[in-house]
């Protein structure tokens, strides 16, 4: 378990970039953390692995002080994955892999036997072993990445915007295949994004910052779209607007749920007959509008 008490980093010309926050992020779990361009996100995950040191407070793996560890030490347990992979273009994907397991000691035939495993792991051929980074496409590169985070089996992964430079089809496929990790490995994910969608997908806690390294909630995705704290929150997540306010329309046979411009969304496959359509909570004694917004 990660968790933040009381901190706040702020640089030497006096930005504030996270300001006094208190986080858990419970083990084992997907936490994200979304908000727009220089709200304190990639500042706060780099301070797990103390590339960044906090100004005040404190942050703690299980119980103990990440000041207290060496900084080398520590980043070699814990899984980073990048925007841009950051893969070493001079060595061949099986050995960009195997870069921090050699570096921990581990001898350099058992490291590249596990690239390989790994290469399988994330849906890599490899027949891709012997490339190097520039014979890769995007979403090759960004599985390479992927599978070096998670080389030296750590138990935290942390991901800063690691599908934010692929198209939008390879960043779906990439997403896919981080739920479908995350179910099999286990892991703390500390995943940062500007995209709500994403952060929806992903997580199982959200984390969302107002300007300024402000926490402005913390909550299950369900939690936020249903409760969102103010008016700020309500408009990032876009509950008044598009394809998060939706309402059913059509038959009770072929219920329809429609967005707010009126276009259709998907249809209720498994709609339940206890929840009344638009124009049945019109009618008295048919419900009311909030039971037919559940429905939805």
């Amino acid at each position: 378990m990660i968790e933040f008490r009381s901190v706040t980093k702020q640089f030497p010309d006096g930005t504030t970039a996270v300001d006094n926050v208190s986080l858990v992020f419970p083990s084992r779990k997907t936490t994200v953390l979304v908000g727009s361009s220089g709200s304190g996100k990639t500042t706060m995950l780099r301070m797990i692995n103390r590339m960044v040191d906090p100004t005040s407070g404190s942050i703690e793996i299980d119980g103990e002080r990440v000041s207290t560890l060496d900084p080398v030490k520590l980043r070699r347990s814990i899984g980073y994955v990048m925007q841009n992979s950051g893969l070493l273009p001079h060595r061949t994907v099986v050995d960009n892999i195997a870069t921090v397991p050699v570096l921990r000691g581990v001898k350099k035939k058992e490291a590249r036997q596990r690239s390989l495993r790994l290469m399988d792991t994330v849906g890599l051929e490899r027949a891709l072993a012997a490339r190097y980074p520039g014979q890769l496409s995007g979403g090759q590169q960004q599985r390479v990445g992927v599978a070096r985070g998670l080389a030296a089996d750590p138990n935290i992964l942390l991901m800063d915007e690691p599908f934010g430079a692929v198209d939008p089809i390879v960043r779906a496929e990439l997403q896919t295949e981080l739920i479908r990790l995350q179910r099999e490995l286990d892991k703390t994910i500390v995943f940062v994004t500007h995209d709500i969608d994403e952060a929806f997908l992903l997580g199982d806690q959200i984390v969302i910052f107002r300007p300024g390294g402000i926490v402005a909630q913390i909550g299950s995705p369900a939690d936020v779209l249903a409760n969102p704290v103010d008016a700020f929150v309500a408009s990032f997540v876009g509950v008044d607007r598009g394809k998060r306010s939706l309402h059913l329309e059509g038959t009770s046979e072929t219920p329809v749920v429609v967005d707010s411009e009126g276009r259709a969304a998907g249809v209720l496959t498994a709609y339940s007959h206890s929840f009344p359509l638009a124009e049945e909570v019109a009618q008295p004694g048919a419900g009311t509008p909030a039971q037919g917004a559940a429905a939805s």
